[in-house]
């Protein structure tokens, strides 16, 4: 009583668009009498109403952010129902906050200070034991929804964050396979069955990688494949788990700053075409992301630079400077961020659009350089600065940020797949731009103006 949970719950709506139950208000409703009424009959009598409403709740077949009384977890049937059916979320605020949030009130438990003290510390174990996650605010609720698990040191216990009992094949490259690859293997212990490796970058998302891994894979669909490296790893383990045994889980463990902001979250997967980037994929949610911003420490600095550009980006789209924030909570916000348009939205169908702001450049660039010379960190700032110009944006941040510089590649071979781009629709290609008042998606802007901005960040 008092954490916070009502705010946090319709907070947590509004970010996610998922639906919204207060047990509370369900029981008032199913037993046609105020929580004080039942409490007058007995609170062993209130405890099995609340019992049918939060069994019933979370019988339903869509995804809900439910708001549970206080006292619900002081019985064992619904702390089982919640370790079952549920990732159970513990908002966890000092008895002096909530008394003083909760006094005054109608609450049949409220109304003495000292038994409020006393259920405080007979229900925090109870707490602690069916929490999944800690929140201290929405964000944190919102990666908990999403499954996004952010935690400094986290890879050293991936084998208890990899939901399930099954076999486990570990998927990396050789460069984070020498570095973090032992300590992933510690830490995965008995569960650990097989482990591949993909070829570094972009390599990784060819559909000859992808065949050798598909034919490698030994797992039942009782498995779990585990993605240990950056967006190009993530993308293609999980375009594998996608479609291995027509679909098996998968915990993408981001390594890059480019893939713990961006790449690994949210289900996308997929591999490369000589025409383009990601035109053969899947939606494939992972059962859990394991995010550990320990591993950006070990970062060459070129590839930070990669991941700031989507930090940039994602700063942009949330109209926040994210990138002045120290590395763990520049993590925490960019992932939370991308989680809650990508709850919203899971199948890129709308608002999902507006994380492609500048893509549909840097695409174009890294395709008519063939996927060498031309990084996707640089082709997302470069796409960054054309997308800004054509909304009519200042670009000032982008570039004193990212230092953007015209590349060398064929204009016409970049134009080409500008318009062979996954935004293109009915022959017409649509752009993310922003407004005065947000993100737009499916822009339609004159040819004649994006064949320019696609001309002003190439050299020569």
């Amino acid at each position: 009583m008092g954490a916070g949970k009502t705010t946090l719950a319709r907070d947590l709506v509004g970010r996610t668009r998922l639906g919204y139950t207060d047990v509370d208000s369900s029981i008032e409703r199913a037993a046609n009498a105020t929580i004080a009424e039942l409490f007058a009959a007995g609170e062993p009598a209130f405890r099995e109403h609340e019992l049918r409403v939060v069994r019933s709740t979370l019988l339903s077949r869509h995804r809900l952010v439910v708001d549970l009384g206080g006292g619900a977890v002081t019985s064992g049937a619904v702390r089982d129902a919640l370790r079952e059916r549920a990732i159970t979320v513990w908002l966890d605020e000092d008895v002096d906050t909530c008394w003083e949030r909760a006094r005054g009130s109608d609450r049949p438990l409220a109304q003495d200070e000292a038994e409020f003290r006393r259920l405080y510390e007979e229900r925090r174990p109870l707490y602690a034991e069916v929490a999944d996650v800690v929140a201290h605010d929405v964000d944190d609720a919102v990666l908990a929804a999403a499954g996004v698990h952010v935690e400094r040191g986290a890879l050293t216990r991936l084998g208890e964050l990899v939901p399930g009992d099954g076999a486990v094949a570990l998927v990396s490259d050789p460069n984070v396979a020498g570095i973090h690859g032992a300590d992933a293997q510690l830490a995965l212990g008995r569960r650990l069955a097989q482990m591949h490796e993909l070829p570094a970058g972009e390599e990784a998302k060819t559909l000859t990688a992808l065949d050798g891994l598909w034919q490698e894979l030994r797992l039942d669909r009782g498995g779990t494949i585990v993605a240990l490296g950056g967006g190009c790893t993530t993308d293609a383990a999980g375009f594998a788990a996608a479609t291995y045994l027509r679909g098996i889980p998968w915990v993408p463990v981001p390594s890059s700053l480019v893939a713990q902001v961006d790449a690994a979250i949210g289900g996308k997967t997929a591999v490369d075409l000589p025409q383009g980037k990601n035109l053969v994929g899947a939606f494939h949610w992972p059962v859990r992301t394991v995010i550990d911003p320990a591993l950006l420490g070990t970062l060459p600095e070129a590839q930070r630079r990669e991941g700031m550009a989507e930090v940039v980006k994602t700063g942009l789209l949330a109209g926040k400077p994210l990138w002045e924030l120290p590395d763990d909570e520049l993590v925490r916000r960019c992932a939370a961020f991308k989680a809650a348009v990508c709850l919203r939205d899971p199948h890129d169908e709308a608002e999902r659009k507006i994380l492609n702001l500048g893509h549909t450049f840097a695409h174009a660039l890294e395709a008519a350089a063939r996927y060498e010379g031309v990084t996707h960190g640089q082709a997302v700032a470069l796409g960054l600065l054309a997308a800004l110009r054509l909304s009519g944006r200042d670009i000032g941040q982008v570039e004193e940020i990212l230092h953007p510089r015209p590349v060398r590649v064929d204009r016409e071979l970049a134009w080409q797949a500008m318009q062979r781009d996954k935004k293109v629709v009915g022959g017409e290609l649509r752009l993310v731009l922003l407004g005065d008042d947000g993100p737009r998606w499916d822009v339609h802007v004159p040819e004649a103006e994006v064949r320019r901005a696609l001309d002003d960040v190439i050299a020569g």
